[in-house]
Order: structure tokens, then C-alpha cells, then sequence
């Protein structure tokens, strides 16, 4: 096995995990919400119609060139909100007001989409800790840290942004990130060259299993010139010095990851190519004031998972049947 150096030596007066913060825009004059406002086609073309503060349409524009891959949309309207729902699909009686935030920024951004096996496709989500789910690898848990990774990093469709809208914050519950832009900066030139090289191969997520037996994809490249895909829990290399180019890897993402506890009217954009994401461990406590937030997925284009979509919705279909016992 290759020697590879970690990372390089870090550089004269670098801190801690103060690396590549995303910048903090404020949402001041944000549209209001229409009183009739529906999450369908129409209501999409109505929010991609609703022009954006200057600072807010700015921000979005920049975002390829963000240096920490994301960006923080403070005092986004929330609206007025009933205790925090205890599972992602439970009903609940709020006003539209986030719903509508979430959709003038996606469409401002791309195309929103739903995953079919993510809480039935829904374009917009509802990210609430469950207890069943505390101790998984999962967008609902809370005991564990949620590892670092690209979101869906799996699927020949992953999205391009994700969008996460605070609607009820804890400020024990950190959203951790870190910039490919860095990590390539500070990796050993030997690490990126091996990154660079279709040596990589990455489980399927859990949820998008139901049941099903889970597969490696097929080997892929952790970096190339457009993007970052990587997944600390589900991903392995080919060889062994894949293996240890992921190592050398996810010390540098510890070193260089930043944190941030999201509050009520935050709004997090992640460019998924350019940033990977996790969470801390928190505690929840089950009474209806836990952290609560909204998902949203954003393509650039509808039509490479045309094969794969039903409306707005994708489709593929992973893992394999379990094999059945004959006789």
C-alpha cells in the first residue's frame, strides 16, 4: 500500500473548524405568501414568478462560487406553527408560508423534485426527530451524528441543491458542512490524484431500500472538475489505497468542517456538488417544541431522470429482492 500524506501542514494562523462558513444573507422583504397558495404546478409557476430581495436573488446567483458550497438565508417567513408533528407525515394545521419560501427559492434555483421512497415524494418534507429512528443513519434521528455526506450520493439523480428551512430550532443540533473547494486545497496532491479516479464505490441509504437487499454502484470518482460525492458511512474504495485516499479524506473533512446551529427562519442552501453535510447528536424531547425543519431537493434540469420520474418525482428503484428460500 501507498504511503499517502493525510493533508498538508495546516496553514499559519488556521483555527479549530473555523473553515469556509457559509455567509449569512438577510431575508429583509421577503414576498408574502398568496392566501390561496397551493403546492401544484400552478402554485410552482407562482413562485418562480415572485421576485426575490436583491440580496437574496444575489446570494443564489454567487452560489457556485461560495467558498464554503452553501449559503444562509436569514429571517425567511416561517408562518405561524403547531407543535412540532411527531413523525415526517403527520398532518399538520400550518399556514403555507414556509411551503411558499421554500418553492420561490428552489425554483429560482432549478427544478424541485421528490424521491419516491423520502417520506412518498413529497416536494417539500418535514424533518422532525422520531424514536425509532433516533439511533440510525437517517435524516429523522437524533442520538447519533449523521456522518458526513453528499445527499443521495448513491443516485445517478442526486440533486443539485438542498434546501433546509428552519422552522423550530435547537441549539444543541448542529448542521455541520464542509467545502470541497477546501478539502481540495488542503489534501496532499497525491490523495486528489487517486480522488480523481473512478476507484470508489457507494452503498444505497436505508430508506431507499424498503426491504430490498442493499448493492455497491458501480465505481465512481470522489472528485472530478465539476463536483464532490462522498458519503463517510456507506462509501469504501476498490483497492487499498482507495481505501486510504477516503481516510485521508475524512481527516481532512475533520479538520476543515464548520457548524452551525440553525434558528427559526433560517434557510440552508447546500450546493451538493460543492459541499457535503451532517448533524450532531442532540437530544429530543418528544413535546411537540423539537427541532423542526423543511426539506426541499432541487435538479438542474428535469430531463436526465425522465425514464426514472413520474411527474415530479423520481423513481429508481434500488437494491435487489431478497432471495427466497425454494421448497
Amino acid at each position: 500500500m501507498t504511503d499517502l500524506h493525510l493533508v498538508h501542514p495546516a496553514p499559519a494562523g488556521s483555527v479549530g473548524h473555523h473553515h469556509a462558513t457559509p455567509p449569512v444573507v438577510p431575508a429583509e422583504g421577503w414576498p408574502a405568501a398568496p392566501a390561496d397558495w397551493i403546492l401544484d404546478e400552478a402554485g410552482l409557476d407562482q413562485a418562480r414568478a415572485t421576485p426575490l430581495p436583491e440580496l437574496v436573488r444575489r446570494a443564489l446567483a454567487d452560489l457556485d462560487h461560495a467558498a464554503a458550497g452553501a449559503v444562509i438565508l436569514r429571517g425567511v417567513p416561517v408562518g405561524t406553527l403547531p407543535p412540532t408533528p411527531t413523525s415526517p407525515t403527520e398532518p399538520t394545521t400550518k399556514d403555507h408560508a414556509s411551503e411558499f419560501a421554500l418553492m420561490t427559492v428552489a425554483t429560482a434555483l432549478g427544478e424541485p423534485v421528490g424521491y419516491a421512497p423520502e417520506h412518498g415524494g413529497d416536494l417539500i418534507q418535514n424533518i422532525v426527530p422520531t424514536r425509532t429512528a433516533s439511533s440510525r443513519q437517517v435524516s429523522t434521528s437524533s442520538k447519533v451524528e449523521l456522518m458526513f455526506h453528499t445527499e443521495a450520493a448513491f443516485h445517478p439523480h442526486r440533486p443539485r441543491f438542498l434546501l433546509l428551512l428552519c422552522l423550530r430550532g435547537d441549539e444543541s443540533a448542529l448542521t455541520t458542512l464542509a467545502s470541497s473547494h477546501e478539502l481540495r486545497r488542503v489534501l496532499a496532491p497525491e490523495v486528489v490524484e487517486i480522488l480523481r479516479q473512478p476507484r470508489f464505490r457507494t452503498a444505497v441509504d436505508e430508506s431507499y431500500l424498503h426491504g430490498r437487499t442493499n448493492e455497491l454502484g458501480a465505481p465512481m470518482a470522489v472528485l472530478t472538475d465539476e463536483r464532490m460525492i462522498f458519503d463517510a458511512d456507506l462509501m469504501v474504495g476498490v483497492d487499498p489505497d482507495a481505501d486510504e485516499a477516503l481516510l485521508a479524506l475524512s481527516d481532512a473533512v475533520e479538520r476543515c468542517h464548520t457548524a452551525v446551529a440553525l434558528r427559526q427562519g433560517d434557510l440552508l442552501v447546500v450546493d451538493n456538488h460543492a459541499a457535503i453535510h451532517g448533524r450532531s447528536p442532540y437530544q429530543p424531547r418528544f413535546d411537540g417544541t423539537d427541532r423542526w425543519l423543511q426539506r426541499t431537493f432541487v435538479v438542474s434540469d428535469l430531463a436526465p431522470s425522465a425514464g426514472d420520474r413520474r411527474g415530479r418525482v423520481i423513481t429508481t428503484q434500488f437494491g435487489r429482492e431478497p432471495d427466497r428460500l425454494i421448497g
